[in-house]
């Protein structure tokens, strides 16, 4: 299993945010899912969770 990005930059957000996370996928899942709950006002469900994982993409710059 290779690296996964969550990048903030692929979606709107009313902060601009620009963070991206990287690592191992359940380890991005989590990470993002933090700051999802505490900087974009999202509840931490399993739906959420979900969506997440959905759209990471594939870590091209190792």
């Amino acid at each position: 299993m290779g690296r996964k990005v969550a990048d903030c930059r692929d979606f709107p957000s009313e902060t601009g945010c620009t963070l991206t996370i990287s690592g191992e996928e359940d380890e991005v899942v989590a990470a993002a899912t933090q700051h999802a709950v505490a900087v974009h006002g999202h509840e931490d469900t399993a739906e959420v969770r979900s969506w997440l994982r959905e759209n990471l993409k594939d870590d091209v710059s190792v």
